[in-house]
This record gives structure tokens, sequence and C-alpha cells, in this order.
């Protein structure tokens, strides 16, 4: 089962909430025998943070990279096929020139697959790393760190996902994603393919707004989905209202306390900070969990 946690915004606490469903889950639920501690991937590559919380110990490294086209001068035409086919407009071509913007480029090879000239040929440009080892409580952890200056996030996500999630794990593994802030294309790589979305918002008009865009994400993906309202008792009725009318179920309340903002900042999740929360998360899980076989578990997982 893949559970994805999410915001419209950042700040929301989204981090604090899947670091400690992670550690909720690790020592296993009760009467399960069979159990093994969830693996966390920490997707939000732009600006990684669960290592503060989770600490893990890094024992595998590999390098992201993402081939950008290269274009052969005497070999081209300027046919302009190439620019046709570019969604992002990472190919230009400007007389019998042909430009290419490569902090544009996704790597996808269209424009190599119809040159009619064979003017294109692929090389790889690294933009990050991905890290993997074992955090606390032995859980299985990965990350990817995006280079400085690097704008495309969402290849370094697909490749993450594929080298960290085992594909013959155990029947019944559990897999944490922890997206990046928002709604653009780098949350949506990381949650495609989930089976759950935890949506972490708080009650304030802007976690509003931002609740509503990652909800009609979900709706678009077709993914369930749940609400965690954090810093509970700040703002107003407007998020309890919108997930009443959206059919979006609260699944878990945090409060608006002191005592949490200082052990947060000092690198403590909130399983630490109020041991009660364990039974809390785990029955977040068990409530996610039934909700998933219901609904069968179908997506697709590219």
């Amino acid at each position: 089962m893949r559970i994805a946690v999410a915001s419209g915004k950042g700040g929301t606490g989204k981090t604090t909430v899947a670091t400690s469903l992670a550690l909720s889950l690790a020592e296993g639920t009760p009467g399960d025998a069979a159990w093994s501690p969830p693996t966390f991937l920490d997707c939000d590559v732009e600006g990684p943070n669960a290592h503060l919380f989770l600490a893990p110990i890094f024992e595998r490294r590999q390098d992201v990279a993402i081939q950008i086209p290269r274009v052969d001068a005497a070999k081209c035409t300027a046919c302009g096929k190439c620019a046709e086919v570019c969604q992002y407009h990472a190919i230009a071509v400007l007389g019998k020139k042909t430009l290419v913007f490569s902090q544009l480029c996704h790597g996808c090879g269209s424009c190599t697959l119809v040159c009619p000239e064979g003017a294109i040929s692929e090389e790889p440009h690294a933009i990050g790393v991905l890290e993997a080892g074992t955090a606390a409580r032995g859980i299985p952890f990965a990350r990817g760190v995006l280079d400085v200056g690097e704008p495309m996030a969402t290849p370094a996500i697909r490749q993450l996902k594929r080298w960290a999630i085992p594909a013959d794990g155990p029947e019944g593994s559990v897999v944490i994603l922890d997206a990046p802030p928002g709604t653009s294309c780098p949350v949506v790589e990381a949650v495609r393919g989930a089976d759950y979305l935890l949506l972490v918002t708080e009650p304030t008009p802007f976690g509003l707004h931002d609740l509503r865009l990652a909800a009609e994400v979900a709706a678009e993906l077709g993914i369930p989905a749940g609400v965690v309202i954090n810093r509970d008792g700040i703002g107003d009725a407007g998020v309890d209202e919108f997930c009443a009318a959206a059919e979006l179920p609260i699944l878990l309340r945090i409060p608006f306390e002191r005592a949490i903002a200082e052990g947060v900042a000092q690198g403590r999740t909130l399983v630490d900070i109020h041991p009660e929360y364990v039974t809390r998360f785990r029955a977040v899980f068990e409530e996610i969990r039934l909700k998933s076989m219901s609904g069968g578990l179908t997506h697709d997982r590219d």
C-alpha cells in the first residue's frame, strides 16, 4: 500500500505528519506478527527535510540524470519537427539553426525519435542524487536531492520512486511518500500511483484555498483522500465546512500548541512530543487500509 502525504501549501506540517505516521507503524500493529516497518520516501527533492526527524544512515547513493538532446549541425536540416513535438519548448529553430534549452528539457526523447535526419543524439545531464539507508526504528529511508539551480524536480522524483520502492516487497508492505508542497508537476509525480492521499492543511482561509486545489488533484487522479487538520483551533470553520461538502473525511486533528511547535523546531517528531499520537496515527492507518481495501488498489504504478 502506498500512502502519499501532501498539502496544497508549504508549512502546514506535512512532514510532521508523514514522519510520525511512519514511526507509529514501524513497530507493527497489534496482532500482526508479520509486520515490517514502512518504507519512507522524501519526494520533496528541492527541499528534503524528513532526515532531520528520522535520522537515517545513508548506505547507498546514485546520481540522477536526464537525457538532453545534442544536435549535430552537419546533419540538421532545420526542418523543425523536433520543435513541433517538444511540449516544453526546449527546442527552437531559428532560421537554419536549432537551439536546445537544456533547463526546459524533461528528457522525454521525443525529439530524437522524430528527427528524420538522425541529427539528434542524447547525452546524460546530472541533476541531483538519490540516497537510501536505514532510519530510526529500522525504517527503510530514501530521498532525492536536486542540485542547486536545477529546475526539473519531476524526473528526480520519478527515478527516486523506481529506485527505492521494491517491486517484490512483501504482501501488505507500506510505502509512505512525503510529497512536495503545492499542486504542480512534482506533486502530481510524487502522488501518482498512490492508494491513498493524506492531505494536511490548517484551518485558515489560505489553508482552505490550497486544500481545494489539492483535493482537485486527488479527484483528477482518482485517488481517495482524507484530511489531517494541523494547528486546529486557529482560523475559522471554513475547512470543516469544505470537507463536509466535498465528503472528505477528517482523519485527525492536531491542536495549535506551543509544546508541539517547540518540539518540532528542535527536530522532534509529534509522536516523541506526545506518545499518545502513536495510537491515533495507527487508527488513521487502519481507516485508510479499510478504505483502500474496499475501493481496490488499481492505480498505475509506473
